[in-house]
């Protein structure tokens, strides 16, 4: 895992990102291949939209790669994610079920989700299908915390987490193969070939996956949960494939194109009206181009479309449909300004249409933004101002901000600051949907404020970060009228939170260990005024720790978790838990290996969201061929 600090060797920063586009002239997503060859510094792209070095980034990023999705063994989103700074997750029940990631504390929906630059998710009911992104798919995930607003607009309040898909590798075809099988009758199967050379690359890889899963929810009627007693497993299949590829023209003119589906078929426990089966699909594709005219100027042109479809059944009767399809175009240009400055100036156009049962009143809205961003180093000190403005056609103009300043001190110690703005548009949901919607909601606005301290120790390095954000007009469902409860901006947050991480190699064992402490505070006037926001613990701690003894690899994960509450009244509190997770790797050859893990070691039993169960003691065998 690597998290963004200052080594204690830094490195010109304009130079070095500008240096790896003016040799390769690739997309971002590229410079993971070249990070592998050349040993540099991991390439951040989503904290600042171009390239820097993890140690150059005044933002507090987690870049999580192949190579340590594979040593984990990490099969889930929640598997990549979980006890990472500032991350905390929930789901209501197991493989397949809803999933949410709240990022320092914010609401699920104000965390932004891109998929190989690509916004993705539901513009009706805000969420994004975590658990029906394939991990088999995924090159690389970076999670950078606080507001970026300022440069993706709508959603970026509490960060921004963007997935990246396998690229192809330099060298001859290749193939890779992943046979697994475990506890819940679960059996994972994926393959894939990839070849490359100096000019271009292809990849393509195909995945399927099915368990019988367990009883997802021990609901009570009228009480709470999924409100049915349902007692069967809740199974769930996915079927998953993703292609991209690259071509270089010259060392001026790059383009690329990726493009991921995921077919997921679950079963939950529902009713006639709400159903018990939920048949989804979720699909990005995506094409750009780099152009470098001349040295000092790089032009970006993308253009891409998402899709999130869900129909919902019950016994195969068919209910509902909820879809989205998300069409952006963008174009962005780096401007070399000199050997340590560079601006950036870009515009975004997306169109977010879907289609509902019932309709809404409508089904359609689109939303241009206009950027522009400052880069620069001042001897010791490094220095980041964005500003955007976006222009939509439900909510009209909306501006947000970000600066931050870091300096690096003789000792390798490097302190940061920074403050941010963001917004959240509201849901199709939210403002249209039949007897519900409001039509006159604003946006959720914040804003925050973050100090950051980072350096070196003999074993590794560390960082410590402390901030605060406050959001004003939540969304909230208010009483209006006898009987009649509509969303309304009503409802204020505050949330103030510290992040301690620090990684470290001792006795052979790589270590790294990771502490969040959290105050998530309801700041609305009424009953649930200074309660706890739902589903958010208070602390959080995670340590993984590998080593390797010759062909024999071995490691194990600890997660803590504090108490949380499961509602706004904090009547309902979910207890804290403690996760031992164990793994073990033999290599048969440099190409083929036998991997084992077990989960929940001691069968903890717990809750993430109230009345829904999580998985037990599993056993999950995988035999691995990647040369």
């Amino acid at each position: 895992m690597i998290h963004s600090t200052a080594d204690l060797a830094r490195r010109p920063l304009l130079p070095c990102a500008m240096a790896l586009l003016m040799t390769l002239s690739w997309t971002a997503p590229l410079y993971a291949q070249v990070e592998d060859v050349t040993n540099l510094e991991p390439i951040v792209v989503t904290a600042t939209r171009t390239a820097q070095t993890a140690d150059e980034t005044l933002a507090s990023v987690t870049v999580i790669d192949r190579a340590e999705i594979d040593r984990r063994q990490s099969k889930t989103m929640i598997d990549i994610l979980r006890g990472l700074p500032g991350v905390a997750t929930s789901s209501s029940g197991g493989l397949g079920q809803p999933t949410s990631i709240f990022l320092r504390g914010t609401e699920s929906d104000h965390t932004l989700v891109l998929i190989d630059g690509i916004k993705v998710g539901s513009a009706t009911l805000g969420s994004t299908p975590w658990q029906n992104i394939p991990t088999d798919q995924i090159e690389r995930v970076e999670v950078v915390r606080g507001p970026r607003s300022s440069l993706y607009g709508s959603e970026a309040i509490g960060g921004v987490i963007q997935i990246f898909t396998r690229r192809g590798r330099a060298g001859p075809l290749t193939p890779r193969l992943s046979l697994g099988a475990g506890s819940y009758n679960t059996i994972r199967t994926s393959g894939g070939l990839s070849v490359g050379n100096e000019r271009g690359w292809l990849d393509a890889n195909l995945g399927f996956e099915q368990t019988a899963g367990f009883n997802a929810c021990n609901g009570e009627p009228f009480v709470g949960g999924c409100f049915v007693d349902e007692p069967d497993d809740d199974g769930y299949t996915n079927k998953n494939g993703a292609l991209s590829g690259g071509w270089r023209f010259s060392d001026r003119l790059a383009v690329e194109a990726d493009f991921l589906r995921s077919e997921g078929d679950v079963e939950f426990d529902g009713s006639a009206f709400a159903g018990n089966r939920n048949k989804t699909i979720l699909q990005v594709a995506q094409l750009q181009a780099r152009v470098q005219p001349i040295d000092a100027w790089t032009s970006l042109v993308e253009v891409g479309r998402s899709w999130d479809k869900s129909r919902v059944f019950f016994d195969d009767l068919f209910l509902n449909r909820f879809d989205t399809r998300r069409d952006s175009l963008g174009w962005q240009n780096d401007i070399l300004l000199g050997a340590s400055q560079q601006l950036t100036l870009g515009i975004d156009y997306r169109r977010d249409e879907v289609t509902t049962k019932p309709t809404l009143a409508e089904d359609s809205r689109d939303n241009t933004g206009y950027y522009g961003q400052y880069l620069g180093r001042l001897g010791a000190a490094d220095l980041q101002l964005s500003l955007r403005q976006d222009d939509d056609s439900q909510f009209g103009g909306h501006g947000t901000g970000n600066a931050a300043l870091g300096y690096t001190f003789d000792n390798g110690l490097r302190l940061s600051a920074s403050y941010g703005t963001a917004f959240k548009a509201p849901t199709f949901n939210e403002l249209y949907f039949p007897g519900f919607g409001n039509p006159d909601l604003e946006p959720e606005e914040s804003w925050s404020a973050e100090l950051g301290l980072s350096g070196a120790h003999p074993w590794g390095r560390w960082a410590a970060n402390l901030y605060q954000t406050e959001i004003d007009d939540l969304i909230s469902i208010t009483q209006v009228a006898p009987n009649l409860y509509l969303p309304e901006n009503v409802n204020r947050s505050r949330i103030r939170g510290l992040e301690l991480w620090t990684t470290a190699e001792l006795g052979g064992w790589i270590m790294d260990a990771n502490l969040t402490l959290l105050d998530p505070r309801n700041e609305s006037q009424g009953q649930s005024h200074d309660n706890l926001l739902p589903r958010r613990p208070e602390q959080t701690f995670r340590l993984d720790a590998d080593r390797q003894f010759g062909r024999i690899g071995v490691g194990g994960t600890l997660f803590v978790s504090g108490r949380r509450f499961d509602d706004a009244a904090n009547r309902i509190r979910l207890d804290g838990f403690s996760l031992i997770d164990l793994r073990a790797d033999y290599a048969f050859t440099d190409s083929l290996r036998l991997q084992a893990r077990v989960e929940n070691l001691f069968d903890e039993q717990y809750e993430t969201v109230a009345y829904y169960n999580q998985p037990g003691r599993t056993l999950l065998l995988t035999l691995l061929y990647q040369p």
